[in-house]
């Protein structure tokens, strides 16, 4: 199974439960979700409920989190092994990037995903196959206006 992209937690996260102040990266997340043949893995989707249930300004409801989840399943999904924990720890020492990271960067290789949509590394490096963008990068927050 191939994707283009790899869709990271984050993404999810600003199209689910993005504040009203984060409007530019909610509807470029929403964007991305509608216009991209992207992937995601178990993390990802363990990440996204923890996040928007526990730790986002205006929570979600299990119940809606669930419904996203559900909905999410519609797309590749890669699942969680031991051979794919492996990988992310030889990639998080590779790239000196965190286990967590480097399971992202594994999984993305793992659905054949040659860009991961995240703002957790850095934009436009390459670990191993995968091309990291940022797709908020060009997103203006208002609260950073001089």
């Amino acid at each position: 199974m191939n994707v283009d992209a790899f869709l990271d937690t984050n993404v999810l996260v600003y199209a689910a439960a993005g504040r009203e102040k984060e409007a530019a990266k909610r509807a470029r997340a929403l964007d991305l979700i509608d216009e991209v043949d992207f992937g995601l893995s178990a993390q990802v989707l363990q990440e996204f409920y923890v996040t928007v249930v526990r730790k986002v300004e205006a929570p979600l409801s299990p119940a809606e989190a669930l419904e996203w989840i559900e909905q999410l399943e519609a797309f590749p999904c890669q699942p969680l092994d031991s051979g794919l924990v492996k990988l992310g720890v030889e990639i998080s020492q590779r790239y000196r990037i965190s286990y967590w990271d480097g399971a992202i960067v594994a999984a993305a290789e793992a659905l054949g995903a040659r860009t991961l949509f995240t703002e957790d590394l850095n934009h436009d490096q390459t670990y191993g196959s995968v091309r990291v963008v940022n797709p908020f990068i060009h997103t203006i927050n208002p609260q950073s206006r001089p």
